[in-house]
């Protein structure tokens, strides 16, 4: 239902999270001819669509230095090959479509393959959630964090950008780790391993997970498991390393080729990281991005991860050490203050995590209320109201109405909220629902693809 919202367009950093899929299914080689506007060698300029211009100087390789992680183009380059082969395929028809990785058709595949990836690692964290807590509670959980968080942006607003695929690899990722977790073969070994590398390719910050294997590791060697042979752990350990860096050949191959080293840092490595003077309170509280300003349906999911600790406390310490760790981390970022985004973009991979703990919360209030029914009333009312708050923040910052860059000035964000999205979201839905051909044409007219 949700389907008929999504915005199949690229803009901004999805140009480059998109543009090593297309170059290589269209292209066959990495020069990104026509993604970015160029004004000349040995550097070129980038417009924004707020008119601001960034010079980039062409690596010692004369490449486009794109340092964005390249494990999103791998999970959407099976549906653009096959989207491809359809477009050249209609062409010899008399179609006539643009077969550049442009047009229409490959930007509808790129929005719907984000859709099946996000609608995927929902579900598998609904799976996993449903260990700990009742159903009900799980399938409350899920539909809260899907659209009160800042998810909704990147699947329907932004699908090119890597944070709903992220939401999926990291689903996966717990999923395979918590059901192989009990005698796991060295082939569960060699495949958690792949799944692992694949995950923090698509986005780097990723990796913070691992700390869930690290949880499990100090698990391991504790208590009556400590008679484990330490042959048979530094075999699994090294197997599952050895299929990381597998799995990471794609990024060496590529960072060489565009960047001249396989271990090459780029953008990350120009720029001062903030190591004396990290902003871990921006970061949660800052007016314009602040993640639980903008999100505060994070904070009882937080919460709630100390109680899953209660209940399993291998996969609870390991998530809670993934937020403190991710949250650090983004403290002494050098952009921190992430550029062009609707919330703290940075957490979205967390999603699963989050609704894993914001189930074993509202499982664990129901039972402390007394009346589970009167209790699920009210936690749906509350859910509802976050929602329904968050989809209008979606639609300002959709409709330029909330900045995504710069201080955000919240008492006209409150103005807007009551005063201006009502009428204005009612407008835009008859707008792209109507059948009326006016309609249709300004609606045409108004989700053109820019680039």
């Amino acid at each position: 239902m949700t389907l008929p919202f999504v915005k199949a367009q690229v803009r901004e950093d999805g140009i480059a999270y998109y543009g090593v899929a297309r170059s290589l299914v269209i292209d066959h080689n990495l020069q990104f001819k026509g993604d970015w506007s160029t004004t000349g060698l040995p550097s070129m300029e980038i417009r924004d669509r707020f008119g601001r211009i960034t010079t980039v100087h062409i690596s010692k390789t004369g490449h486009l230095p794109v340092h964005s992680a390249i494990g999103a183009s791998l999970l959407w380059m099976p549906f653009i090959a096959a989207t491809h082969a359809a477009v050249l395929a209609l062409d010899q028809l008399g179609a006539h479509v643009e077969a550049n990785g442009f047009s229409e058709p490959y930007l509808v595949t790129l929005a719907g393959a984000t859709c099946v990836y996000a609608f995927l690692g929902l579900w598998m964290s609904f799976s996993l959630a449903r260990q700990y807590a009742e159903e009900r509670w799980v399938f409350l959980a899920t539909i809260a964090l899907w659209l009160a968080s800042s998810l909704p942006a990147y699947i329907y607003v932004d699908p090119a950008w890597s944070h709903a695929d992220s939401v999926f690899v990291v689903a996966l990722f717990l999923w395979y780790w918590n059901r192989t977790r009990e005698n796991r073969s060295a082939r569960q070994w060699f495949v958690l391993g792949l799944i692992s590398g694949l995950m923090a390719e698509v986005y780097f910050p990723n990796a913070v997970l691992l700390l869930v294997i690290a949880s499990e590791a100090v698990s391991a060697w504790s208590g009556e498991a400590r008679e484990m042979k330490i042959g048979a752990a530094l075999r699994d350990h090294a197997i599952y390393g050895a299929a990381m860096l597998i799995a990471f050949v794609p990024t060496f191959a590529i960072r060489t080729i565009l960047l001249g080293s396989p271990l090459a840092a780029g953008a990350y490595g120009n720029e001062p990281w903030r190591w004396t003077s990290p902003v871990f309170l921006q970061i949660l509280f800052s007016p314009s991005q602040g993640l639980l300003t903008t999100t505060p349906i994070i904070l009882p999911a937080v919460i709630g991860l100390f109680f899953l600790a209660g209940k399993d406390a291998v996969l609870g310490r390991g998530l809670i050490a993934a937020f403190f760790a991710l949250w650090a981390l983004m403290a002494v970022y050098p952009f921190w203050d992430l550029g062009p985004s609707f919330g703290n973009r940075y957490f979205i991979s967390l999603v699963p995590a989050f609704i894993i703990g914001l189930a074993v919360l509202l499982s664990q209030c129901a039972r402390a209320w007394g009346s589970a029914s009167t209790f699920a009333r009210r936690a749906w009312a509350v859910a509802a109201l976050l929602i329904v708050w968050n989809l209008g923040l979606l639609f300002q910052w959709g409709t330029g109405l909330m900045p995504d860059v710069g201080r955000v000035y919240w008492s006209e964000i409150l103005y807007n909220q009551f005063r201006i999205v009502p009428g204005q979201a009612l407008h835009a839905l008859y707008s792209r629902f109507s059948f009326h051909a006016e309609n249709q044409e300004a609606a045409r007219e108004a989700d053109a693809p820019r680039w």
